[in-house]
């Protein structure tokens, strides 16, 4: 016997029998359709809103927080910088070139959307091993895509993370962020409101690639079904079209000429139309005949669960159609009138409420009538079962052990490292010309600004940051030691973070041990941030990244911004270091292996207890940072690194192969632990000051050991 159609679409019977609550009486299978896309784990938050509501999302800089197509922070002089942060993990393991590249054109529009102008794009990539031919393939296929659409639509990629780990050889994670730079005055918000106003669609024609993608790919692991299978689920992005869809967006903006606008991203027009009427509390009316197409035949519930790229919903007055018509018309753009805000009404349960309704044509037959919220806000709300994995608590006691770590392990350590720049040297990271630092450095620095919005004479730096090892050994403080190292990363650049938007990676959250995972990072997020005053703005959380069974490492991502003065040049940078500088490590010593590169890699253990912070000492050491780089040459910096991924030694390394000069350590001066665990608070500074650099420091009441100098061709211990 065949399963029933809402088993089918990925609802379960209890989820059907709210339906029919809501409705009363059975759904229709266009019905069916719209709940079964806007009520998944993607679109709804079914399994994690309970959790996320515990983070820190208020702060004095917040203009919008979460709800939103994108967070909103205040730079002040009367300009707002928007951010935000998506996956695209499970269609880059099916398609990877077209899985990043409509990863990227999404993120843009949650930007623009908000009427912000896109002016940076980072990305954080956890990919398989490169010695396995379909790792290597989704690899090439994902940077291309990244840099193939991201150069094409004109918005630079300034910084990102790459690594490969054996849990992500199927289901790889290709995290994006994207920054936007907007006058407050020109910032709008996703709501229909005003009966009698418009509802515009504007972009590339409706297909049907991307149909149920976030139902079909977003919540489904890897393993049963053939991936090629999966293919048509997955979306297909024109960079020309969305740079097209930028300009006439940001110019309908500038001109006021509309009430609200959302982008067309997860479920499609069910998703914009049924969160713009439920977020202006209005009925809405639309007609699926005036929805272009560019494939015939097409059945209602493809055009509204489609979700074809570079489409994005305005609402309009009358009055403004012939304008807004005009404008589309000068940018190239398609704009079609395809439906109507109604006023709300008393629905069967009493209460008024906004209804959605789908007609074939004006004066045809009505399709679809559910309530607007039903589906955009009262998706059911799980509180999934919790349960640490077995033997947890006994490994935390089973810490990895220096005793192998000889003189020769780490002499060959020194001489092994991988050269991001074979991936972003595809990207374009100086578009605008705002970029003041680039790639390869702890964080991006970029002036407040881009054509067409103005400039204000202040920076803003920005990093992405993930780490599925340390979340490993220990949720809660490995999600929190990922924000401590994202906040330290801008520090680096001269930036104080004000507020992050984090893109949280699990496993099936049927599975009790991922469920708990999710819990613990949530709060470990929370924690760090409401001890540095950062402001949760924004996120996404991404489940069902399983392969055969297997879940990922929990690998919670966060991309971190913070605001800052422009500097003078030269500023510091791994390229600066010379020959007679000395290096300082500055911070507390580390005190465990647990959670690095090398009790994993090396050692073979995911055991032991994650390192803690003294917030207070992170603090001071996060403004010394910044002073350090805002006045370089008052103490001779000339390179500020944060020890991370790696430890010192890794990061030593980095200064080196980026100077092309040797460096000396001090052997006596160094634990094995100090070289190679991974306890983020801890700082690289080479200076040619020394007197005025350790004054500064003992002023600040910081730890501090001169460990080497910078000297000959190679990286040594003396």
């Amino acid at each position: 016997m065949a399963e029933p159609l809402h088993i089918a679409l990925g609802l379960t019977d209890e989820e059907f029998a709210m339906i029919r609550s809501v409705l009363q009486r059975d759904p229709n299978d266009l019905e069916l359709a719209m709940y079964s896309v806007m009520w998944s784990e993607h679109c709804s938050y079914k399994s994690s809103r309970v959790h996320l509501r515990r983070l820190p999302t208020e702060g004095p800089s917040v203009i919008m927080g979460p709800g939103e197509n994108a967070g909103v922070i205040d730079v002040g002089d009367g300009f707002a910088l928007a951010i935000r942060m998506e996956s695209h993990n499970h269609p880059s393991a099916i398609e990877p070139y077209q899985g990043a590249a409509t990863g990227v054109g999404g993120i843009l529009r949650d930007i623009f959307t908000v009427g912000a102008r896109p002016v940076a794009l980072l990305d954080s990539l956890w990919m398989g091993p490169q010695n396995d031919p379909k790792s290597r393939w989704i690899f090439k296929g994902v940077v291309s895509g990244i840099s193939g659409y991201g150069n094409a639509v004109g918005v630079p990629t300034v910084g990102g993370e790459t690594h490969f780990e054996e849990k992500f050889g199927y289901n790889p994670l290709v995290n994006v962020a994207a920054i936007g730079i907007a006058p407050k005055e020109h910032l709008i918000k996703a709501a229909a409101t005003g009966a009698g106003n418009l509802v515009v669609l504007l972009g590339a024609p409706t297909g049907r690639d991307g149909i149920g993608g976030v139902s079909i790919l977003a919540s489904t692991g890897f393993g049963g079904e053939s991936d090629s299978s999966k293919r048509p689920s997955v979306q297909v992005g024109d960079p020309f079209e969305e740079k097209k869809l930028i300009e006439l967006c940001l110019d309908l903006l500038r001109s006021d000429l509309l009430v609200g606008i959302q982008d067309l991203g997860g479920a499609g027009l069910s998703c914009a139309t049924s969160e713009t009427a439920a977020k202006g509390g209005s009925s809405m009316d639309i007609y699926l005949d005036k929805v272009p197409r560019r494939e015939s035949c097409m059945e209602p519930f493809e055009v509204m669960i489609s979700e074809s790229q570079e489409r994005m919903l305005a609402i309009v007055h009358p009055s403004n159609l012939d304008k807004v018509l005009a404008l589309a018309e000068h940018w190239e753009v398609q704009a079609s009138v395809v439906g109507e805000v109604k006023d709300p009404e008393r629905w069967l349960d009493g209460k008024v409420r906004g209804i959605l309704r789908v007609y074939d044509h004006r004066d045809g037959e009505l399709l679809a009538e559910v309530p607007a919220g039903s589906l955009a806000d009262e998706a059911p709300l799980y509180d999934r079962e919790r349960r640490e994995p077995e033997g947890w608590k006994r490994k935390l006691q089973d810490a990895p052990s220096v005793d192998s770590v000889t003189e020769d392990v780490l002499n060959d350590l020194l001489k092994t490292t991988f050269d991001p720049s074979t991936v972003y040297r595809q990207y374009d990271h100086q578009l605008f010309l705002n970029t003041i630092v680039g790639p390869g450095e702890d964080a991006a620095l970029l002036r407040i600004g881009a054509p067409g919005v103005g400039r204000v004479e202040r920076s803003f730096g920005v990093s992405v940051d993930g780490n599925p090892r340390w979340c490993v050994v220990h949720p809660r403080r490995g999600a929190a030691a990922t924000v401590v190292e994202s906040v330290m990363n801008i520090a680096c650049v001269g930036a104080k973070a004000v507020a992050l938007v984090d893109c949280l990676n699990f496993g099936n959250p049927t599975h009790p041990e991922v469920m708990w995972q999710l819990s613990e990072s949530i709060d470990g997020v929370a924690e760090a941030c409401e001890a540095l005053g950062v402001a949760v703005v924004g996120g996404n959380v991404s489940l069902y990244n399983e392969a055969n069974g297997v879940d990922i490492d929990p690998t919670p991502t966060v991309t971190t911004v913070g605001l800052s003065n422009i500097p003078s040049l030269p500023v510091p940078s791994l390229a600066r270091s010379s020959v007679g500088s000395s290096l300082y490590l500055i911070g507390e010593s580390c005190e465990t292996l647990s959670g690095s590169a090398f009790a994993f890699d090396f050692l073979n253990s995911d055991g032991g207890n994650l390192f803690t912070f003294d917030y207070d000492k992170v603090t001071r050491l996060r403004d010394t940072a910044i002073e350090l780089f805002e006045h370089a040459d008052a103490y001779g910096v000339e390179t500020l690194h944060n020890v991370s991924s790696g430890g010192v030694l890794d990061a030593v390394r980095e200064i080196s192969a980026s100077s092309r000069v040797g460096c000396v350590l001090y052997r006596d001066k160094l634990t094995v632990m100090d070289l190679l665990g991974e306890k983020p608070d801890r700082l690289l500074v080479t200076t040619t000051s020394d007197t005025e650099l350790e004054a500064l420091l003992l002023g600040k009441g910081l730890s501090f050991v001169r460990i080497g100098y910078f000297d000959g061709g190679d990286v040594l211990f003396a």
